[in-house]
């Protein structure tokens, strides 16, 4: 039997590029979600036009709570074998996807992790800095060296996904998710994607963001009982 595949995209303001994902999604998975995390514009209704199912939260809750919103009903309403989660801002190429299906059907790996090659000539220094070092900080609590922490381009098999009890409602989900399933003996590899930098301004605050998931990175390797 051949494994079936779900998106899911938290997206929040991404009316511009949102209908462009998930129609790019659409030959290479089985169905996707998106969550509307309290957008104030279209982006609910270009994602369900496009042809994706569409959850809605009334008021913005933070990425981790609308991919954990998501995750529920996935893991609810489907008998999928794989989850891909990704950005809705063109950050992450859906013709991609791909391969990171192939490369867990080559290693039976749980989780596939994207790894963007890191340009700092085309990045701004905080990002940088922010994605490098968090990088290496995190691989430290991990064990293993895992080139980018904090992709959000990522294939989990569904079996380690109801195994996770998540907590996280802001960016720090990436790092919640890859300790606990480090914790829960996955096999994690990654698959070299592109990195796009687009002319829309990040909404992932470097130094903020950086330091609050290394101090909850702490939390998640070493306090929280699983």
């Amino acid at each position: 039997m051949s494994p079936s595949l779900v998106a899911l995209i938290p997206a929040f303001d991404e009316a511009e590029t949102i209908g462009q994902v998930v129609e790019g999604l659409r030959s290479h998975t089985d169905s996707i979600v998106v969550v509307d995390d309290g957008s104030r514009d279209d982006t609910a209704g270009v994602a369900s036009r496009a042809g994706a199912v569409v959850l809605r939260h009334p008021q913005n809750q933070g990425k981790g709570q609308a991919v954990r919103t998501g995750l529920g009903h996935v893991l609810a309403q489907t008998a999928a074998t794989y989850v891909l989660s990704l950005d809705g801002d063109m950050q992450h190429l859906p013709e991609e996807a791909p391969r990171f299906l192939e490369m867990a059907q080559a290693t039976g790996a749980d989780l596939i992790v994207g790894e963007r090659r890191f340009d700092r000539s085309a990045m701004p220094p905080s990002r940088y800095h922010a994605n490098v070092i968090g990088s290496r900080a995190l691989s430290s609590f991990l064990g293993m060296p895992v080139k980018d922490t904090q992709c959000g381009y990522r294939l989990f098999r569904t079996e380690l996904l109801r195994r996770m009890a998540l907590r996280a409602t802001g960016y720090d989900i990436e790092t919640e998710m890859l300790i606990k399933a480090r914790r829960l003996g996955a096999q994690i590899v990654g698959v070299p994607i592109t990195a796009v930098y687009g002319t829309a301004r990040s909404k992932l605050r470097p130094v903020r963001d950086t330091t609050r998931t290394c101090f909850r990175a702490v939390y998640y390797r070493y306090l929280e009982v699983l």
